[in-house]
């Protein structure tokens, strides 16, 4: 990979604002380092690094920069835009990187905005726990169509033989959702809210499984499957979080398209309402918290 240059570019697609991708692209920047001193028995050809952390336009860039970590041992760039489109000029990476970003879909389904639709999510916010298979249908074809749109990006960007990792959350561990959902129709039932506002909110997010990356990733053909897998990464979750800890987390990443919907008011008395239900959510994730909620791809650039 760097028989044109001595320098080492990395992407981090959906960096958001830190600390997270910083720990990430240490991690990445150390890994190729071992590998290059396995091969080289050297320290003298070791590279430099450049890592362009990216994010949609309205990303907080200042804060990400403000906190740059001091000792980093790469050049750090900022690359605003969509990551379903093309970023970087054509063969300049050698090594992408994306964590709990690619489930963001590019856009709502068009079919569930549309209330004579089948695929109208009467009740729901998401697909998940859904009887309705038109909903998940269109869940998925705008998922295959949003990562069609990626796949062709970043065979255009990576090297051959450079690769790309994609870390997203698994649908068994995101059914916490639901529970937001839940309170959502209790102010329904109690005629506090409009239950039209409801059926026509939907998140824009789809968890896929094995099958669908294997399924999206042949069908592009520009990349190798190098390793898949499902994983549930050891934590204290259980035993330290509560519901109020998770809503506050989910808060934080879906507090904008929530207030944009239904208000501040709304939002503010759902989120109260969920915090009340720890007991059931804690049930839930004793359940659940050793099942896989993580699905990793490594692809090579073929």
């Amino acid at each position: 990979m760097l028989s044109s240059s001595n320098t080492i570019r990395i992407a981090d697609f959906g960096c958001s604002v830190g600390p997270n991708t910083f720990i990430a692209m240490q991690h990445v920047v150390q890994a190729l380092k071992d590998k290059l001193l396995q091969v080289t028995n050297s320290t003298n050809n070791i590279p430099e690094f450049q890592i362009f952390f990216n994010d949609h336009v309205i990303n907080d860039f200042n804060t990400l920069f403000r906190s740059l970590p001091i000792d980093r041992s790469y050049y750090a760039f900022g690359v605003p835009g969509t990551f379903h489109g093309r970023l970087f000029p054509s063969r300049s990476i050698h090594f992408a990187h994306s964590s709990c970003a690619i489930h963001w879909l590019s856009k709502i389904p068009k079919e569930l905005l549309d209330e004579k639709s089948p695929a109208w999510n009467r009740g729901s916010i998401h697909y998940i726990g859904t009887s309705n298979v038109e909903v998940v249908n269109a869940y998925v074809a705008q998922f295959e169509k949003d990562m069609e749109m990626l796949l062709n990006a970043r065979a255009e960007e990576i090297v051959e033989g450079g690769m790309m990792v994609l870390v997203t959350p698994f649908a068994s561990y995101t059914r916490l959702m639901n529970f937001f959902g839940s309170s959502l129709m209790d102010l329904v039932n109690e005629g506090t809210l409009d239950e039209s506002l409801v059926d026509s909110f939907n998140l824009p997010m789809y968890f896929p499984s094995p099958e669908d990356m294997t399924k999206v990733v042949e069908k592009n053909g520009c990349f190798s499957i190098e390793r898949m897998e499902l994983t549930y990464p050891k934590s204290k979750l259980v035993e330290e979080a509560d519901a109020k800890t998770l809503m506050i987390n989910l808060r934080a990443v879906l507090e904008g398209l929530i207030i944009n919907h239904f208000g501040s008011k709304i939002a503010e008395e759902a989120c109260a309402r969920t915090i009340l239900k720890s007991e059931e959510i804690s049930t839930w994730m004793k359940a659940n918290y050793e099942k896989s909620c993580q699905l990793f791809v490594a692809l090579k650039r073929k």
